[in-house]
C-alpha cells in the first residue's frame, strides 16, 4: 500500500476514536445538528476504517505465514497462506482506493431533470416524450416519485419543452451523467417513404439546490411576473393570473411554471427550478475550470456536448464518452438504464482513482 493512503486511513483511524468519544458524551443531543453531523461523518468513516483494519490484520497473517517457509514440515501449507493472504490484501486494497475517492456531496440528492427538442422538429418533441418515459420508468424501478413542474406538449405528440423532479434517494449519483445531447435516428411515424431521419434532444440534469445553504435568492435580483396560464385547464385557467415567470437578474435564467391553479404554489415550484439551475450553472463552472487542467472520461456536462445515440433500426444505443454498444434499444427506453448509468459510474470511478494515483506520486 502506498504510504500516502496509509498515511490518510491512519488519520481516518484517529478520527473515528475521535468521533466515538463525542457521541458517547452525555450532552451530544443537546445541539441536534451537531448531532446528525457527527453521526452522519460516524457512518462514512466507520466502513473505511473497518475495512483498514481487516488489511492490517491480513498483514500480520502474511508476516507469520512468511516466518513459517523456513519450517520445512510447515512449508507448503505456509506457501498457500502467503499466496491466498496477497489476494486478499490486493483485494482490499482495491476497495480501500475506492472507499477513499472523493464523494460528490450532491450524490443523495433529488434531481431537477430537463428535456428540450432541438433539430428535427415534430420527429425531435416525440423523441423528447420518449426521453421523459424513459427516464420515468427508470425513476419507478428506484421507487422514485416523478412530478411535471412544467411542460409545452408538441404539435404532433411528445414535449417541446419538459421539467421534471425526480424525488430519491441517489437519483442524482445514478443521473448525473445524463446530461447533453441525445440523438435518435430512426423512421418517423410521419415519414411515408420510409426513410431514416435523425433527430436531437438536449438533457439536463441539477441536483436540487439546498434552500438555505446553496443558493442565496435575493428579493432585489428576481423579476416577478404573473400572467394567465394556457392550455387545458377549464374556464378556471382563463380568469385567474396563476401562472408565474421568474427571471433572475444577474444571471438572465428565466423559469416559468403554470402547472398549478395557485400562484403561491407554482411560485414556490419555480423558485425551486431558479435555485437548482443557478447552483447547475456554478457546478458546471466548476467542472470548465477543472477540466482546463484535466479532460474527464465522461465529458464537461456541456448540453450542446452529443453523448448518445439511439438508433431504432439497429436496435442499438451507442453512449460516445465511453464506447458503450447495448443492442437492447427496447429494454433501454422501457427504464432498463442501469447498466449503461453503471458503465458510467465506473468509468468516472476510474478517472478519479487515475488522479488519484497521480496526486499519490507527486
Amino acid at each position: 500500500m502506498k504510504s500516502s493512503i496509509a498515511a490518510k486511513l491512519a488519520q481516518l483511524t484517529l478520527r473515528l476514536e475521535e468521533l466515538n468519544h463525542l457521541l458517547s458524551a452525555e450532552t451530544v443531543t443537546a445541539n441536534l445538528d451537531n448531532y446528525r453531523k457527527l453521526t452522519r461523518e460516524h457512518s462514512e468513516i466507520a466502513p473505511v476504517v473497518e475495512l483498514f483494519q481487516s488489511y492490517r490484520r491480513n498483514e500480520e497473517d502474511l508476516q507469520a505465514a512468511q516466518e513459517m517457509v523456513s519450517d520445512p514440515a510447515l512449508r507448503d501449507f505456509a506457501e498457500a497462506e502467503i499466496r491466498d493472504t496477497r489476494e486478499r490484501l490486493a483485494q482490499i486494497e482495491a476497495e480501500l482506493q475506492l472507499q477513499l475517492l472523493p464523494q460528490d456531496p450532491n450524490d443523495d440528492r433529488s434531481i431537477f431533470l430537463e428535456i428540450r427538442a432541438g433539430t428535427g422538429g415534430d420527429e425531435s418533441a416525440l423523441f423528447a416524450g420518449d426521453l421523459f418515459r424513459m427516464y420515468a420508468r427508470f425513476a419507478e424501478r428506484n421507487q422514485w416519485q416523478v412530478e411535471v413542474i412544467s411542460q409545452s406538449p408538441g404539435e404532433l405528440g411528445g414535449y417541446k419543452e419538459i421539467i421534471a423532479k425526480i424525488v430519491g434517494q441517489g437519483a442524482y449519483s445514478k443521473l448525473k451523467f445524463e446530461s447533453g445531447g441525445h440523438r435518435v435516428q430512426r423512421v418517423p411515424a410521419t415519414e411515408t417513404q420510409g426513410r431514416i431521419h435523425t433527430s436531437a434532444c438536449t438533457v439536463a440534469v441539477m441536483p436540487e439546490a439546498d434552500e438555505i445553504v446553496d443558493v442565496v435568492l435575493s428579493p432585489a435580483e428576481l423579476r416577478i411576473d404573473t400572467y394567465r396560464a394556457s392550455g387545458a385547464g377549464g374556464q378556471h385557467v382563463n380568469k385567474t393570473d396563476s401562472a408565474i415567470r421568474i427571471t433572475h437578474l444577474p444571471t438572465g435564467i428565466v423559469v416559468e411554471c403554470q402547472e398549478d391553479r395557485s400562484q403561491h404554489k407554482n411560485k414556490a415550484r419555480a423558485l425551486s427550478v431558479l435555485a437548482a439551475r443557478i447552483k447547475d450553472q456554478q457546478l458546471r463552472d466548476q467542472q470548465r475550470k477543472t477540466a482546463a487542467t484535466r479532460k474527464s472520461l465522461i465529458g464537461s456536462g456541456d448540453r450542446s456536448e452529443r453523448i448518445r445515440t439511439y438508433n431504432f433500426p439497429q436496435g442499438r444505443v451507442t453512449d460516445h464518452r465511453i464506447n458503450l454498444t447495448l443492442y437492447k434499444i427496447g429494454a433501454i427506453m422501457d427504464g432498463d438504464l442501469s447498466e449503461v448509468t453503471s458503465a458510467l459510474r465506473a468509468e468516472h470511478q476510474t478517472e478519479q482513482l487515475s488522479q488519484l494515483g497521480e496526486e499519490a506520486a507527486a
